[in-house]
């Protein structure tokens, strides 16, 4: 007869391994559930070409779960320019900050690699391949979630006007551990940098309207690498692309509920931001961490799943994503917008906030999670 499990995770990417390792910690049993986690909407059968803009406190955490991948898989960020469509320009660096990296681009599949690694050694998780009863139900099966609606959850979707493109290009000059952003027309084109400090690859993340999709994914190679070198002006040379590309419809979502007696929501199951900022996946990992406290911190009294702990999670962490979603979704909004006036206030904006001293600074602490 199989043990009793004190914690059931349905869902085994990056979130649900995290939030294993640290109950793990606590010496509590936890049940890992395991499945093909995919980007919901994502082309069936696409290549994994995701990469995640991770924060020092994600960094942090990873390690303290031995699960941080080596150099070669996470490349520190130094710089970061953000290009308007009109002139506007914000640079964050790093010795600004006073701080090692603003960020570390990881590879999906290494940093999965490395905390299945980190799993392996862990004697309190089971892999499982279906569910078993548990005192406490995670979900951690991201945005398409089955779990989340059994338990009668809404998730309420906003539907954004763009899809994203993805894809892993090659560099002609190497990418100087800068991250280089570009809004232009509604369109947001974002390169990140892979493969260590004088690595001449990089993560292409490009939010284009969905009536446009179609025609780029479906490009030939050559003239769609002319287009994706055209639009990041040239400053990297001449832009190739190393994988196929992957396509997902955009989002912004939050579930009515995020717990209930027994169950529990994390990552993008409860919430989904649009990818501009790179805080997704970094929003997932504070509920990890956050669930894995207000657990380990609960009265000895107090049963794993009983409702009201749990909502000492929710609290915590609504607010913190809810200003997430709403500084992500206005800078969407405001860079959608295609008349000249707004063009010229939002640039003269950035100008201004590139200038403007403590509040840069406050929100590359926010974005770094140094709250």
């Amino acid at each position: 007869m199989a043990a009793p499990l004190d914690v059931c995770i349905r869902g085994d990417g990056v979130v649900g391994r995290t939030l294993a390792l640290l109950l793990a910690r606590d010496r509590l049993r936890v049940g890992l559930v395991q499945g093909p986690e995919a980007v919901a909407g994502a082309d069936a059968g696409a290549p994994e070409v995701r990469a995640y803009a991770l924060n020092a406190a994600s960094r942090e955490l990873l390690t303290l779960l031995r699960a941080w991948p080596d150099e070669a898989h996470a490349t520190p960020v130094l710089r970061m320019d953000v290009h308007g469509d009109e002139g506007g320009l914000v640079q964050f660096r790093a010795e600004q900050q006073g701080a090692e990296a603003l960020a570390w681009i990881t590879e999906a599949g290494g940093l999965l690699e490395r905390l299945g690694e980190a799993l392996r050694f862990q004697p309190f998780v089971e892999l499982l391949h279906e569910p078993r009863a548990a005192s406490l139900t995670a979900v951690c099966e991201g945005r398409a979630s089955i779990t989340r609606a059994e338990f009668g959850v809404d998730y309420e979707v906003t539907w954004y006007a763009q899809h994203a493109i993805a894809a892993r290009v090659r560099t002609e000059q190497s990418h100087g551990q800068v991250a280089r952003q570009w809004f232009m027309d509604g369109d947001i084109l974002a390169l990140l940098p892979l493969g260590g400090p004088q690595g001449h690859s990089a993560a292409l993340v490009w939010s284009v309207a969905q009536d446009r999709v179609g025609e780029l994914i479906d490009l030939p190679v050559v003239p769609f690498e002319d287009r994706l070198t055209e639009a990041s002006h040239g400053c990297l040379g001449r832009l190739s692309l190393e994988s196929e590309r992957v396509r997902w419809p955009l989002q912004l979502a939050r579930a009515s509920r995020w717990c209930g007696p027994g169950w529990v929501l994390a990552g993008d199951a409860a919430h989904t931001v649009h990818p501009l900022a790179g805080q997704g996946l970094n929003l997932g990992l504070a509920d990890a961490r956050e669930l894995a406290r207000v657990l380990h911190e609960r009265e000895y009294w107090r049963p794993l799943g009983d409702e009201k702990l749990l909502r000492r999670y929710e609290r915590a962490r609504k607010s913190q994503v809810a200003a997430m979603q709403w500084a992500t979704d206005g800078l969407q909004q405001l860079f959608a917008q295609d008349s000249r006036a707004f063009s010229w206030a939002r640039n003269w904006g950035m100008r201004g906030f590139d200038m403007s001293g403590p509040l840069k600074g406050w929100v590359a602490r926010q974005a770094a999670g140094r709250l």
